[in-house]
């Protein structure tokens, strides 16, 4: 492999293999990597790593690892160090099965948090000490700086925080890369700077991540892609739901309360996120801009038709048939997407600013707004907060989406009151299934309740949650959120015995 992306001569003399580099990871060693959402990650020393923890315990010898990352990262990475049990504590988002069954099982702790806190947390030593960065980047330049991947995440955090640094420079990745990310760093408390992005494409920072060259042990050469993100079409469900955001917005914008050109958008992933933005690519709106954390295949369609003149996110995460557009035309992306740290891209303090319109999915919501994102049937991480509440809480419109359904209908996703809370009904304005919007902006309790049944749930659970309502406004020791404490979890506990709700 040619070294023309290796051009500062003190780290090209430090290139060797991934299974070199993996040894400068011990037991016990906590490493903080790159990546987010399946973009961006290490993709080799990862998998030397587990061939490493799999050899020592073929020789009877524990050898575990605490892993940090931006948020999900993907089999070469997860997949492979969870495969071998070789995790011991994992930390924050993560959709990875290998991953999600350990810890359900117990055998690795998991720490789930709002993204934005993370770096923060990193630095402060809550995490305990940070030994090894190891990091994807696309190049090096001859003076040392470093030119960021598809995803920035927390990597400049861990180059900073890192006893040792890894280099991953990967090939695989457009070199054209170069100007599309914006470091910048908001610092500790009390000596924290206030981040001066007061519109979506304000460049506040530099282009480049930078590191001490005295830290970086290794270099590693791949040429290897980032995951293929897989999107189905968006089924009925989808649609209708993306159906009734649109009408809700529309609505807004005749009302006065947001610009004919909405206001920034954020999105989580999923098909249903994808359907919304296919919506507004169809739709009547123009020069609209997103502040987002991924940036994925709807709104690079939407930059494309030019309906999306800028949007700002810590990744990508593409399709192939995305990515592959993305790469072809890059130099005109480039002029159109701005990628930061998670830490600014999930801040509140912009968030707020900005007036963003968040749109995030669920598992579950309650009758009174209150929301799980992470917990099925309470008790077992699907795959995390993620940076939903980053948004949610500081967000101009909050809104959260999901059928109303699960398990083949066999489950109501509207529930008396939620197994487990992620959001509560205080940061939760707008609830969406693909039966309708419940708008629950100035509404009471009692009156979140009724809306909620009305507008959200399936017809068939309805009379059932009509009954719980009344019986509870009746039996409830207090009337201004009237529960039946002894019931409330019944829907829940018939699911776990496999009785229908």
């Amino acid at each position: 492999m040619s070294d023309s992306r290796i051009q500062n001569a003190a780290l090209r003399g430090k290139i060797m293999s991934a299974d070199d580099a993996a040894a400068f990871v011990n037991p016990g060693d906590n490493v903080g990597v790159s990546g987010f959402t399946g973009s961006g990650h290490p993709k080799e020393v990862p998998q030397a790593l587990a061939r490493r923890i799999e050899a020592a315990a073929g020789r009877g010898e524990t050898f575990r690892v605490g892993l940090l990352t931006g948020a999900s990262t993907a089999p070469e990475c997860d997949g492979v160090l969870f495969q071998v049990n070789g995790v011991a504590f994992r930390t924050p988002y993560q959709s990875d099965p290998d991953c999600r069954n350990r810890i359900n099982a117990g055998e690795a702790d998991y720490v789930d948090v709002h993204l934005s806190h993370v770096a923060q947390n990193a630095a402060w030593g809550h995490y305990g000490k940070l030994d090894v960065a190891l990091i994807e980047i696309t190049a090096i330049l001859d003076d040392g700086r470093l030119v960021p991947s598809t995803a920035i995440g927390n990597n400049q955090t861990w180059l900073d925080l890192a006893d040792r640094v890894i280099l991953e420079v990967n090939a695989a990745q457009s070199a054209r890369l170069e100007g599309m990310h914006d470091i910048y760093s908001v610092g500790l408390p009390p000596h924290r700077k206030p981040i001066p992005v007061s519109a979506t494409a304000d460049r506040v920072g530099e282009p480049y991540l930078r590191v001490d060259p005295k830290k970086v042990v290794a270099v590693v050469e791949t040429n290897c892609l980032d995951r293929d993100t897989k999107f189905s079409e968006p089924d009925e469900n989808s649609r209708r739901i993306a159906g009734h955001i649109l009408d809700f917005l529309q609505h807004e914008v005749k009302k006065g309360r947001i610009p004919a050109n909405l206001l920034p958008l954020q999105s989580g992933v999923g098909n249903v996120a994808n359907a919304v933005m296919a919506g507004l690519n169809d739709g009547p709106y123009e020069n609209l801009t997103a502040y987002t954390e991924v940036l994925q295949d709807g709104m690079l369609d939407m930059i494309r038709s030019g309906k999306l003149v800028c949007a700002s996110a810590t990744a990508v995460s593409f399709s192939a048939k995305a990515l592959t557009d993305f790469n072809a035309n890059i130099d005109e992306y480039r002029k159109r997407i701005i990628l930061r740290p998670q830490e600014v891209s999930n801040h509140p303090e912009v968030i707020r600013r900005l007036g963003i319109i968040s749109m995030n999915g669920m598992l579950e919501a309650d009758i009174y707004g209150n929301v799980n994102s992470t917990h099925v049937l309470g008790s077992r991480m699907m795959n995390g907060l993620g940076g939903s509440g980053d948004f949610a809480r500081n967000a101009y419109l909050s809104i959260f989406m999901t059928p109303s359904t699960a398990k083949g209908g066999a489950l109501s996703c509207i529930v008396p009151m939620v197994a487990h809370v992620d959001h509560t009904e205080h940061d939760v304005q707008v609830l969406v299934t693909e039966h309708g919007l419940a708008d629950l902006r100035g509404l009471a309790p009692r009156q979140r309740a009724r809306r909620v049944i009305d507008k959200c749930a399936d017809p068939r659970f309805r009379p059932a949650l009509d009954d719980y309502l009344a019986r509870a406004e009746k039996g409830a020791n207090g009337k201004q959120t009237p529960h039946l404490l002894g019931e409330a979890f019944n829907w829940h506990l018939r699911a776990l015995r496999g009785e229908p709700m």
